[in-house]
């Protein structure tokens, strides 16, 4: 029993060592932690310190940022403002402008549209002004005509008392006791048998210079103030003007009907002594028309019987465009003009430049020649007057 309780004695002391121990051993292990935390505790108060001090520094940068930032705003506020006005100050401005210009263009659309009046009855009155001119223009050619051949017909009248008088008191033979029309003396032309006193128009006989021989040819003693000598007659196309260089040269056809007189004659005539171009022109309707040239001339075989015209009046304007003067007489056996397209085929006779247009052939071209065209064409006449 003594033993059980000393054992049991024992073995409580060494109990209460063995807790006191572990009681000692465990608070120093406490301490030990309770020492590490506070150390750690200490070392994350100093980072949280420094992260606080770091935070409000960033802090106060901020908020001198936010605060330059502001001091920014405002003054761009400012600007903005001031923007703003200045804008509301030239809108007040464009709006005056806009005003100014809105009247100047309803202005500007009433001078307009007076100004297009004005133009209207501008161009109406010179179209009637122009209308005017062309009856003036047409009214002084007629006119200058007339006065030429009222001279003319002053000259002729002066000529044809002189040469009365010649004859009165000059005897002449029986067999130069003309009667008008009739083929019974030579003349050198139509003109000159006028001057004489021949009023009547018909056959008559010129003499050819360098032969001596007559050629019979028909004058018209009353057109334009008369004494006009008829270098072609065409009436209804009988005659074929598809002649030789020796026809033309010479003449050919019947000047009771239709002819063409002779390049050769037409030649010596008109290089002696100025002489005027008339072409008259008639169609089957009876409308005429005619062109006058002041000035016309044929120049010798030598020179391919050239024609040579200047000063052109009239109704009928231009005859053709087919060849110009200038160019070398050509028939069907002789080719003289400078188209390559041979007037004398193309118009089936013979023409010079000219020419082509003045022979006037029936044929199928449709050349307008003022209100009359070729194939309407029923009488044609080229006549030969000598001017003073």
């Amino acid at each position: 029993m003594q033993i059980e309780n000393y054992i049991q004695d024992n073995m409580k002391k060494e109990m209460v060592e063995i807790q006191q121990n572990a009681v000692q051993n465990q608070t120093a292990v406490m301490i030990e932690l309770g020492t590490n935390l506070l150390n750690q505790t200490a070392e994350q108060t100093r980072k949280l310190t420094d992260v606080e001090a770091h935070v409000l520094n960033q802090t106060t940068r901020l908020e001198l940022q936010l605060l330059a930032h502001s001091i920014s705003t405002n003054k761009l506020e400012m600007q903005i403002s001031d923007q703003t006005n200045e804008i509301g100050k030239l809108q007040e401005k464009n709006s005056l402008l806009e005003k100014k210009v809105l009247e100047m263009e309803n202005k500007h659309i009433s001078q307009l549209q007076s100004m297009k009046e004005e133009k209207d009855k501008l161009q109406s009155f010179v179209s009637r002004q122009n209308s005017i001119i062309e009856e003036l223009e047409k009214q002084l050619v007629n006119a200058t005509a007339n006065n030429s051949f009222l001279q003319k017909q002053q000259h002729d009248l002066r000529e044809t008392v002189q040469n009365l008088f010649a004859m009165i008191t000059t005897p002449q033979p029986s067999k130069n006791a003309l009667v008008p029309g009739k083929e019974q003396i030579s003349f050198k032309d139509c003109s000159e048998a006028f001057k004489m006193g021949f009023t009547s128009s018909g056959i008559y006989t010129l003499l050819i210079s360098n032969t001596g021989e007559g050629k019979k040819t028909y004058c018209d003693m009353e057109t334009a103030g008369g004494g006009w000598t008829i270098i072609q007659r065409r009436l209804d196309g009988n005659v074929d003007f598809d002649q030789t260089w020796a026809e033309y040269k010479m003449g050919f056809g019947n000047p009771s009907g239709e002819y063409w007189l002779g390049n050769e004659l037409v030649s010596q005539l008109t290089n002696q002594k100025q002489y005027v171009l008339r072409i008259q022109l008639k169609d089957w309707e009876g409308n005429e028309a005619y062109s006058l040239y002041e000035h016309f001339s044929l120049a010798g075989e030598e020179l391919k019987y050239k024609i040579n015209l200047k000063g052109l009046t009239g109704t009928a304007g231009k005859i053709s465009s087919i060849s110009q003067p200038g160019n070398g007489f050509s028939t069907k056996d002789v080719d003289n003009d400078k188209c390559i397209c041979k007037c004398s085929q193309m118009l089936t006779g013979g023409k010079s430049g000219i020419f082509s247009s003045l022979v006037f052939l029936f044929s199928h071209f449709s050349i307008s020649v003022g209100t009359l065209s070729i194939h309407k064409v029923k009488s044609r006449y080229i006549w030969l007057y000598q001017l003073l």
